[in-house]
């Protein structure tokens, strides 16, 4: 089995989709923290914290850069963070007379934390997006099949008659009422990270507040209201939301895969998936592994609760497991928008 199946060269056509796990490439990570460097410089300059003339050459040698992978690599094990070695790297580009204004009053989870907020910037709103199209399929749906009789099933036994608008409404309600709620997310998540090596901006002076408001502006970023290197909430808000967006789905999944069985056939579905022993099957994959990115979803939520606890003003151990889980989740919630889509467009008929 793979690490990931995300990123996996077959299992991804399953679980994940493309067009978001390219946010969390090595390219597409370091290029927002190029982004940060820039504008960091940039905003400095605006209030005279460095020269302009050094914050320009900053600016200008972020867009070109490119780090030696393998370097980085060898320090991030030694690290335990990429940013010290990508810094002295991009120091070494900028050249002697500019370097010490690179990076100058931050520190590693500044450049970090918000090259993942800059990411996350661009995904959400495409999860909106797939949300939006979903809720518009299952409308036109209602208005296709709603009337048409539908057995209802309380604890997996025949219970009384439903109608098709019925079930459809069941899982079209908590996907709006998620959609609503990301829009109160999202100001909690697109804020700048900017606090210096103990979230006072020691370096900054009185200029602190002006160089992160500055800098935000520059990036398209909110001004968080505190330094949140160890306030976690605002993603495991995000992270519970992205459990709560695949569970629904998940529920969505499992009653179609029970309305496809053959004794039941409540739902014709175009397509479906091929057995290679016995080609008269034809499986309700999309509905499987919706239930199945529920269920993985539920599972690591909790590891982001365990993210939350950190020690005094920064955590290695509670930041690194935030890595590992927080990507796995918005691919997991990616794969889930992409199959729900594709598994209600392939709906031929529904109901009796």
């Amino acid at each position: 089995m793979p690490v990931s199946p995300f990123d996996h060269p077959f299992l991804s056509g399953l679980t994940g989709d493309a067009s978001i796990a390219e946010f969390f490439s090595a390219e597409a990570d370091l290029a927002a923290m190029l982004k940060f460097e820039a504008a960091l410089a940039l905003a400095e300059a605006d209030e005279g914290v460095i020269p302009r003339a050094s914050a320009d050459a900053i600016a200008a040698c972020c867009e070109t850069f490119s780090p030696d992978m393998d370097e980085l690599a060898k320090a991030t094990a030694r690290d335990g963070v990429v940013a010290p070695e990508l810094v002295r790297q991009l120091r070494v580009a900028v050249g002697e007379d500019h370097a010490a204004y690179v990076h100058f009053g931050a520190t590693s989870q500044d450049v970090i934390d918000t090259s993942l907020v800059l990411r996350l910037h661009q995904i959400l709103p495409r999860f909106g997006k797939s949300l939006d199209t979903m809720t518009r399929t299952m409308v036109q749906l209602v208005g296709l099949h709603g009337d048409k009789q539908l057995t209802g099933r309380t604890r997996m036994q025949d219970a009384l008659p439903i109608t098709v608008a019925d079930r459809i409404n069941s899982w079209r309600a908590p996907l709006m009422r998620e959609r609503e709620t990301l829009r109160t997310i999202k100001p909690k998540v697109f804020i700048t990270q900017f606090g210096g090596a103990v979230g006072t901006l020691e370096k900054l002076g009185n200029k602190g507040p002006q160089v992160t408001k500055r800098l935000a502006e520059r990036l398209g970023l909110g001004v968080a209201p505190d330094v949140w290197h160890c306030e976690r909430d605002g993603l495991v808000e995000l992270a519970s939301w992205l459990s709560l967006v695949t569970g629904s789905l998940g529920k969505m999944g499992q009653d179609i895969a029970l309305m496809a069985q053959n004794p039941v056939a409540e739902i014709r579905l175009a397509g479906g998936g091929k057995s290679s022993a016995m080609p008269h099957k034809q499986n309700p994959v999309g509905a499987e592994v919706l239930v199945a990115l529920a269920r993985f979803n539920a599972v690591q939520v909790s590891a982001m609760h365990q993210a939350m606890v950190h020690e005094n003003e920064r955590s290695g151990a509670a930041w690194t497991l935030e890595w590992l889980v927080l990507p796995q989740m918005i691919n997991a919630t990616a794969g889930a928008l992409r199959t729900a889509n594709a598994l209600l467009a392939a709906v031929d008929t529904i109901g009796n």
